[in-house]
């Protein structure tokens, strides 16, 4: 199973624990419910990360409960029993507003992530004064919009040179320390060069006719 906790602590270890603490875990849940029902999902993110921090136990019990982990739910019935893994599966159909935030800040506690982006908002306009097409968009982790941002492609395409930049700088440092990239890592960088250089195989198309176009012109 996947570990719930660098630890190594067993699935009914964590359990017990908030077996002790359920009915203030729980209170505290249908807050975290009602504020993410309310949108107020920034708010509930650094709630949860508070709850992380302050009880590991508790927080990886609520959050591995509310993926609906079958084999999470056998090791409890086998370290525990029937009854206490039942309290758990109820989790996930009381609180299903709390998977995003609670997904997100597992992701964050047992991968050494922050903010994890999972998903990008676009839209394109043009200022007619300026020629220049513009592009909004908004940086989403989850239900949290971390930015939101109108540039025009020169700048958004600066910020991404510095985004794989930093791409490569990462990997040239892991190379030189000798350490290996897991094989799933490699395989999804592989599948995003490919992407990437197939956006920019139309980018140069795209510039090759605009050069050729007098300014102006629609």
């Amino acid at each position: 199973m996947d570990q719930p906790d660098d630890s190594g602590e067993l699935p009914g270890m964590l359990v017990e624990e908030y077996l002790e603490r359920e009915a203030g875990v729980r209170a505290l849940l249908d807050d975290l419910e009602r504020q993410a029902l309310e949108g107020d999902h920034e708010e509930v993110r650094e709630r949860v990360r508070g709850l992380a921090e302050e009880n590991r136990s508790v927080f990886f019990t609520v959050a591995l409960s509310l993926t609906g982990s079958a084999q999470f739910f056998g090791d409890v019935e086998a370290q525990l029993d029937v009854t206490a893994a039942d309290r758990l599966r109820d989790l996930a159909d009381t609180y299903p507003a709390l998977a995003e935030p609670f997904s997100v800040v597992r992701n964050e506690q047992a991968r050494d992530r922050h903010n994890p982006v999972t998903g990008l908002e676009t839209t394109t306009s043009y200022h007619a004064e300026e020629a220049l097409p513009l592009i909004r968009y908004t940086v989403r982790s989850g239900d949290v919009d971390l930015y939101e941002g109108c540039e025009s492609p020169e700048e958004v395409l600066g910020v991404a040179t510095q985004f794989v930049r930093s791409t490569t700088d990462a990997l040239e440092a892991a190379m030189d320390d000798d350490f290996s990239v897991n094989t799933e890592e490699l395989s999804n960088l592989i599948d995003r060069r490919e992407e990437l250089e197939s956006e920019l195989d139309r980018l140069r198309g795209q510039i090759d006719e605009l050069r050729r176009r007098p300014i102006g012109d629609k």
